[in-house]
């Protein structure tokens, strides 16, 4: 996908870095909005809630909220954390989605160099970073997030080649394939599901966005990010035993980023 032979890089025009640089000034700049965004996504899709034509209120007064009030993490900082209306304390979930939206932003500006680059990195971490976040509430990865990125990896391999190449299709489907054949195979022996389907469905999007031959780095990464998260709670007194359920999701999505930007 995004390989090519190592070798002494041309430096890039002044043009382009010009253009690069104002890109992901605009990515860093957008992105809080986006992760306001990502936030009403997070709270009212696992709910069944809509997500476009329903107005934002106070949970607690239900008091519905102006531009004032919505305006990512300058309201939150200015109200002191608090609703203006009841003075019931914000949930600190919003600012730090739109915090991470934000990181997302920042680190594709640092590494991708291309405006192209920077927008295809912010749009996929930005919908790995809400699908990983649901599973993480939910224990849940909604398909309509995890099927549209998945045929988003395709369409990007296709703007790149004119074609949809060999390697994004076949990594869709070998993404697909080894982790239902796990899920089927751990049911078989522990009796109950391990796995589910939406990591299948998320790990075949990352072989669409990533090729074929990323798929054993990205469950590598996966797998060890997963461990170190079982070591911390361990450390921090939770107990975990082969019963606990820890969800796979937002360790695939973060390691499909990380393989995404590497590449790029």
């Amino acid at each position: 996908m995004l390989r090519g032979k190592r070798g002494k890089s041309k430096p890039q025009p002044m043009h382009e870095m010009t253009d690069t640089s104002t890109a992901g000034l605009i990515a860093v700049a957008f992105a809080p909005f986006a992760g306001s965004f990502l936030g009403v996504v997070v709270q009212r899709l696992p709910a069944g809630r809509p997500i476009a034509l329903s107005r934002s209120t106070c949970a607690t007064c239900g008091t519905q909220l102006g531009a004032r009030d919505l305006v990512p993490l300058l309201s939150y900082a200015v109200a002191r954390g608090r609703c203006r209306h009841c003075g019931t304390p914000i949930p600190r979930f919003h600012p730090a989605i739109e915090l991470a939206a934000t990181l997302v932003a920042f680190v594709a500006a640092l590494v991708m160099n291309s405006p192209e680059g920077i927008a295809a990195a912010c749009l996929l971490g930005w919908a790995l970073l809400t699908a990983g976040w649901i599973d993480l509430d939910h224990f849940l990865l909604p398909d309509a997030i995890v099927l549209p990125l998945l045929l988003a990896g395709l369409a990007a391999s296709w703007l790149r080649t004119g074609d949809i190449p060999a390697d994004a299709a076949l990594g869709a489907a070998l993404g697909y394939l080894a982790f239902a054949g796990l899920a089927w195979a751990y049911r078989r022996l522990r009796g109950h599901d391990g796995l589910g389907m939406g990591d299948a469905k998320l790990l075949a999007a990352g072989g669409a966005w990533l090729g074929w031959d990323s798929l054993p780095m990205v469950v590598l990464i996966a797998a060890c990010a997963g461990l170190a998260a079982a070591a911390v709670g361990w450390l921090a007194g939770r107990p975990v035993t082969r019963m606990t359920r820890l969800p796979f999701g937002p360790f695939l999505a973060l390691a499909i980023w990380a393989v995404f930007l590497l590449q790029g």
